[in-house]
């Protein structure tokens, strides 16, 4: 069952004070820009103020086109994209930005990322640096670096990252990796929070007993319970009786029993994508090479 929409949703302070709602909205695998634009239209009027695109996603103008035409304040709407590992390095990384902001229509970003920790992520993150300090992105921050290579890029940068965006479901919970975040002031944020339905998320016993406690749906449960561990969550639906069932779960929280009872799901491992397993870094070079005949996280 899909509960009320009424909700009050909650805003996560970066560590450099800047508010970003801690639900959001993705676009991942949404390629046709004309259904892109207009998820997003259903999103924005749904409620999300969220917006999660990146260069590789190919489909940042559609994005923009929805921003620019929802009649909402710009000021209003959070805006994510990401650098691709194809544009690593100083100069590359500084134009893909100005790339980016030209796919979007818009003057500036709310965020933006190093997608992968793969090629010159250094010289791309002083890239960031800059453009932060320039004013044309308000947020920086990285995604899929665990916890080793997000250590090592804190020793050696002037900006701490923001955000890091990571696989983080209850087959692979993170709790080590999250405590480390906690220590550098980063917020997680959730990639893909339903693992595409991996493991039989949406049937699991486990779950599906919590949601009919509650008498809501297992999806619901599941953002509910990433939100808790204070990690920010960006689903992605095409359809709108979707997207309102996944806004709609500030209006109840798990007990700290049954939140325990999550955690022996924890498979340990990541389900989805390895970025240290050799196979996965042949795969996005290989994507790069041929992206006709390779898929991408």
């Amino acid at each position: 069952m899909t509960a009320s929409t009424s909700f009050q949703m909650l805003g996560v302070k970066l560590h450099n004070g800047v508010e970003m709602p801690q639900e959001g909205f993705g676009v991942f695998q949404i390629a046709d820009l004309a259904t892109c634009e207009q998820v997003v239209r259903d999103a924005l009027a749904t409620g999300y103020r969220l917006i999660d695109t990146a260069a590789s996603y190919k489909n940042e103008a559609a994005v923009g086109k929805a921003v620019r035409a929802s009649g909402i304040a710009r000021q209003d709407i959070f805006v994510t994209s990401k650098v691709f590992v194809n544009d690593m390095g100083y100069a590359k990384t500084k134009a893909a930005f100005y790339q980016s902001l030209e796919q979007l229509g818009l003057d500036y970003l709310d965020l933006y990322l190093i997608h992968m920790p793969y090629g010159d992520y250094y010289g791309s993150w002083r890239a960031l640096e800059e453009l932060y300090a320039e004013g044309v992105v308000r947020a920086i921050g990285v995604s899929n670096f665990q916890s080793d290579r997000f250590v090592d890029l804190c020793y050696n940068c002037d900006v701490k990252p923001m955000v890091n965006q990571l696989e983080l479901h209850p087959f692979y919970q993170r709790a080590e990796e999250l405590k480390v975040l906690q220590e550098y002031g980063t917020v997680p944020q959730a990639w893909a929070p339903f693992a595409e339905g991996l493991n039989g998320m949406f049937t699991n016993p486990l779950l599906s007993a919590i949601a009919t406690a509650h008498n809501r749906t297992v999806a619901q449960v599941v953002l509910r319970w990433n939100v808790q561990r204070g990690v920010s969550i960006i689903p992605k639906s095409t359809h709108t009786n979707r997207m309102q069932e996944n806004m709609a779960i500030w209006d109840f929280a798990l007990s700290a029993e049954e939140m325990a009872s999550i955690a022996t799901l924890d498979l340990g491992r990541p389900q989805m994508f390895d970025p240290r397993a050799v196979s996965e870094v042949r795969r996005i070079y290989d994507y790069l090479n041929n992206p006709v005949l390779t898929t991408l996280q």
